[in-house]
C-alpha cells in the first residue's frame, strides 16, 4: 500500500521512531536508577500499619512456606488448600494480603485488564466486581477475602521480611531464616514475591538535596495530600507540586493532583500510549447469568485474542483486545498463506495505523498544540505498557497543570527548592516520585536475600549467566522450590491468569509427593538443559523488536543483554505453555524431574 492510502509514510515513523529511540538511549541503562537506601530507606516502610505486630520467633516446621501474599501467593494457598494442604505458612513483608494492591493506594489506582478476569478465583468466591475496572480498594478487598476463605490467616507471617534460605540435605527441608528472628523449616517452599514490590529511584543529580517533602506513588502519604484513593487532596490546594513519571501509575493519579493542587508539574521523559477506557459499573443482570466455568472461559478467550489467536467472539470487548483483532484485521492476513515476513510487515503498517490513531486523540482532546505534540508517543504500540485513561489527557487542559517534557533527556537536577528540567528551575513544595518499581536489576537486590542450594551452591551464582529452569518454576540443585512468574513461563497480560495455572501445576506436585512419600523432588539437568533451549530458540523472534522499541522496562532501558535472552516467557504464547503444563500432568510420571 502507498502513503496516499495509507494516510501516512511507514518509512518517516521509522525514522521518527529511531530518533526517538536515539535521544533516550543512555550508558547507564538500569543503573541510572537509584537504590533505596540511606536517606531514601524510608521508601520502602509500610505507612499503612497501625503498629508492629508483636511475635516470638519462630523455630517450627510445616509442610509450605509461601513467601510473598500477593495475587502469586493467595492463588498458590488456595490451590495448596484444594488440594488437601493444611500446613501453609504465608510469610509476608505487609501488614496483611494483597502484595502490589497492598502497597499500591495511591488516588486513582485500578487494574488495567478488565475486572472479571484479573482477580482471582472470582468464582470460588462466588463475586463479580463493581465495575468492568475495579479500583484498588475493591481488589485489596478481594484479597483479604481470599485470605479468609482459604483460612491463610491461620499461619501467616506478616510484617515479615526473609533475610535467608538455605536447604538442609540431611533433613531434606528449607531453612528459612527472616528479620524477625525466625528460624522456621519448611519441606517446600513457593516463591511468590513478585517483581513488583521494590520502588524505584532515578539517580537525579542532587536528588538527596531537595528540603521539601518528598514520597513514592507505591507509599502515597495522604496525611500530606490529605483524601483517599478515591481523591480529594484537600491539602493540596495551596501546594506545588512536582511529580516525575509518566507510566501506568501517574496517568491514574494525575487527574487527581490536578484537580487538587495550585500548581501541578508533570515532567516527562517518554509519553505513554493513552487510548480510551470507557469504565462502567457491572451489568448486574448480566452478572446474575453468569454460568459455571464463565471465568475460566472468559480468561481463556482473552489470552487467545492477546496471543493473536482466533476465536468465535471476544468476550472482553475493551482495549487490549481490540488492539490485537485491530492490527490482526487491519493487516489481513488470516486465511492467507504468507510467509512470516510478509505478516511482520503487514502488522508493521497495522501497529502504525493504531498508533497514528492513539496520537490523534492526544491531538484531539489537548487544548495546546506543543503540548499535545509532547504528549504523542512515537514507539510501536507493544514496546511500553499501553494505557486506557479518559481523564488523563483532559488534565492537561487545566490552567494549573503543565507538562514539562524533556524530550527523552528526563529531569536534569534536583536542587534544595525544586527540579530543574530544560535548564528551568521548577520550585515545588513537594516531589511525588511514580518510577515504577525495579524489574532488570539483580534478583537478590528487590529479593533482599539468596537461596543456598544443594553442596552450598547460590541462586544467584546459578542465575549469573541468565536464568535456567525447567518450565520456569523449578531449577536445577533447588530442590523442592517452586518459583511463580513469567521467565521462561507462560506470560499473558492477564498476569494473575498464569499464576494460576501456575499454582494448580505446583499443586498438583507437592500433593503427588506428599501422598507417595517423596522426600526430595528437582529438576533434572537434562530436562532444565532442554528447557533453557527451547527458551532462547522462541526468544530470537522477539529480538530485533526490543532492540528497536524505545528504552524501558520492557527492553531493559534499551541495553537488551545478551543472557536475558533465555529469561524471556514462552515464545508459543500462554496457551501453548499451559496445555504443555496440562499434558505434563496427564503423563502420570514427572518426566524432567528427579524424585527420591
Amino acid at each position: 500500500m502507498e502513503a496516499s492510502e495509507l494516510g501516512f509514510d511507514p518509512e518517516a515513523l521509522r525514522e521518527k521512531y529511531r530518533a526517538e529511540r536515539d535521544k533516550r538511549l543512555r550508558a547507564d541503562g538500569n543503573q541510572q536508577y537509584q537504590e533505596v537506601v540511606g536517606d531514601f530507606s524510608h521508601y520502602v516502610d509500610d505507612p499503612y500499619i497501625e503498629s508492629k505486630i508483636e511475635r516470638e520467633p519462630l523455630q517450627d516446621t510445616v509442610e509450605v512456606i509461601i513467601v510473598g501474599g500477593g495475587f502469586g501467593g493467595l492463588i498458590a494457598g488456595a490451590r495448596l488448600r484444594e488440594a488437601g494442604i493444611e500446613s501453609i505458612r504465608v510469610i509476608e513483608k505487609g501488614g496483611d494480603f494483597g502484595g502490589t494492591w497492598y502497597w499500591n493506594r495511591y488516588p486513582g489506582a485500578a487494574c488495567d485488564v478488565e475486572s472479571y478476569i484479573y482477580l482471582p478465583l472470582c468464582e470460588e468466591l462466588d463475586f463479580v466486581p463493581k465495575k468492568k475496572y475495579t479500583h484498588a480498594p475493591e481488589i485489596l478487598e478481594h484479597s483479604k477475602n481470599i485470605g479468609k476463605k482459604y483460612d491463610l490467616y491461620r499461619d501467616a507471617c506478616f510484617q515479615t521480611e526473609v533475610t535467608g534460605m538455605s536447604w538442609q540435605e540431611e533433613e531434606k527441608l528449607w531453612l528459612v531464616s527472616t528479620n524477625r528472628g525466625d528460624a522456621m523449616r519448611a519441606r517446600f517452599v513457593v516463591m511468590s514475591n513478585g517483581p513488583l514490590n521494590r520502588p524505584k529511584l532515578p539517580g537525579i543529580p542532587g536528588i538527596s538535596d531537595y528540603k521539601g517533602h518528598t514520597f513514592h506513588t507505591s507509599r502515597w502519604d495522604y496525611d500530606y495530600t490529605g483524601g483517599g484513593p478515591e481523591g480529594n487532596l484537600e491539602k493540596l490546594k495551596d501546594k506545588t507540586i512536582g511529580i516525575i513519571g509518566t507510566g501506568a501509575t501517574a496517568v491514574q493519579c494525575v487527574p487527581h493532583l490536578g484537580a487538587s493542587a495550585k500548581q501541578l508539574y508533570v515532567f516527562q521523559r517518554t509519553p505513554s500510549s493513552i487510548d480510551v477506557r470507557n469504565n462502567r459499573p457491572t451489568d448486574l443482570e448480566w452478572a446474575a447469568s453468569l454460568k459455571p466455568g464463565w471465568h475460566k472461559e472468559r480468561m481463556e478467550n482473552f489470552d487467545t485474542l492477546t496471543s493473536g489467536g482466533i476465536v468465535e467472539q471476544d468476550l472482553i470487548k475493551d482495549g487490549w483486545t481490540e488492539i490485537i483483532s485491530n492490527l490482526i484485521s487491519m493487516a489481513n492476513y488470516r486465511g492467507q498463506n504468507l510467509e512470516p515476513r510478509e505478516i511482520a510487515r503487514l502488522m508493521e503498517l497495522a501497529d502504525f495505523q493504531k498508533m497514528e490513531q492513539v496520537r490523534s486523540r492526544a491531538q484531539e482532546i489537548v487544548d495546546d498544540p506543543e503540548t499535545a505534540e509532547s504528549l504523542k508517543p512515537y514507539y510501536r504500540q507493544f514496546c511500553k505498557r499501553p494505557c486506557f485513561h479518559d481523564e488523563y489527557l483532559p488534565t492537561f487542559n487545566r490552567d494549573n497543570v503543565q507538562l514539562a517534557d524533556t524530550d527523552g533527556k528526563g529531569v536534569d537536577a534536583i536542587t534544595e527548592k525544586g527540579i530543574v528540567a530544560n535548564g528551568e528551575e521548577f520550585k515545588v513544595d513537594c516531589i511525588i516520585f511514580a518510577t515504577g518499581f525495579e524489574v532488570g536489576t539483580e534478583y537478590t537486590r528487590r529479593s533482599g536475600y539468596d537461596l543456598v542450594g544443594k553442596n552450598g551452591q547460590t541462586l544467584s551464582k546459578k542465575w549469573a549467566d541468565g536464568l535456567r529452569t525447567f518450565h520456569g518454576m523449578h531449577t536445577h540443585g533447588f530442590p523442592n522450590l517452586f518459583n511463580i512468574g513469567t521467565a521462561q513461563g507462560g506470560f499473558t497480560t492477564n498476569f494473575p491468569h498464569s499464576m494460576d495455572e501456575q499454582s494448580q501445576h505446583i499443586a498438583y506436585i507437592v500433593s503427588e509427593c506428599l501422598s507417595g512419600n517423596v522426600r526430595e523432588i528437582e529438576a533434572s539437568k537434562e530436562a532444565e538443559d532442554a528447557w533453557v533451549e527451547e527458551i532462547i530458540s522462541f526468544a530470537r523472534i522477539g529480538e530485533r523488536f526490543q532492540a528497536e522499541c524505545t528504552p524501558g522496562y520492557y527492553n531493559n532501558e534499551g541495553q537488551p543483554n545478551p543472557k536475558s535472552v533465555q529469561s524471556q516467557s514462552y515464545g508459543k504464547g500462554p496457551n501453548a505453555f499451559f496445555k504443555k503444563l496440562k499434558a505434563w500432568r496427564e503423563d502420570g510420571n514427572m518426566p524432567g524431574m528427579n524424585l527420591s
